[in-house]
């Protein structure tokens, strides 16, 4: 008899201070995982080459932001560098009852405030392997001037400090090593009892009783 899909959809919450690879290994895990969905968030940032609405972000203007934020409509929201960034709450909670497995590409700020109302959630702090690496990066994208990568430095440290409030802790040294320990927490969060038992309640309720 075949599997029920399961009723409620895993909320997986990942965070890192900037260069520290989150974005790519984030790409990459959605790409080998069809069963995994982004969750778009909104935001104030200028659209940057190669972005689509919709795709990447929903970009909106500054006075759209606040007035989503004055309504409650935002899960979490937060201000990083000049600029907004926020989840509707009501698409995060249609597409977790919907059975889809979702994942939050958030700052610290955002993931505290999901976790109060999704605690239930999974969350995921990706490092770099020290800060002269995570530097290093930051140069090496050539997107930033000096003034900017120093703030983004600083920025980091602070960012570093809440590694603890998470439940996993991936160091992304070697790419290839990072994304499988990634899948790996994917993977075993699908494998929990209770998540099992709603995937498979109609073969497990026919073996007991056969």
């Amino acid at each position: 008899m075949a599997a029920t899909k399961s009723p409620q959809g895993i909320l997986f919450v990942v965070s890192a201070p900037s260069g520290a690879g989150k974005t790519s290994l984030v790409r990459a895990l959605l790409e080998g995982d069809a069963d995994l969905q982004l969750s778009v968030s909104y935001t104030t940032r200028a659209r940057r080459s190669g972005e689509i609405d919709g795709q990447h972000y929903h970009f909106v203007d500054q006075d759209t932001f606040e007035q989503m934020v004055a309504a409650d409509a935002f899960v979490e929201y937060a201000r990083v560098f000049g600029n907004a960034y926020g989840t509707a709450a009501a698409t995060l909670r249609e597409t977790l009852d919907g059975g889809q497995d979702l994942l939050l590409e958030i700052d610290w700020q955002g993931a505290r405030q999901v976790r109060q109302r999704f605690p239930e959630s999974v969350s995921v702090f990706i490092v770099p392997p020290s800060l002269s690496a995570l530097d290093a990066r930051l140069r090496g994208r050539g997107q930033d001037s000096d003034a900017v990568i120093r703030e983004r430095m600083d920025k980091a440290r602070d960012e570093l400090s809440h590694w603890s409030e998470y439940q996993y802790l991936v160091v992304n040294d070697r790419f290839d090593q990072a994304l499988s320990e990634l899948r790996s927490i994917v993977t075993a969060e699908r494998l929990r009892t209770a998540q099992q038992a709603a995937r498979l309640r109609e073969p497990l309720r026919s073996m007991l009783e056969s």
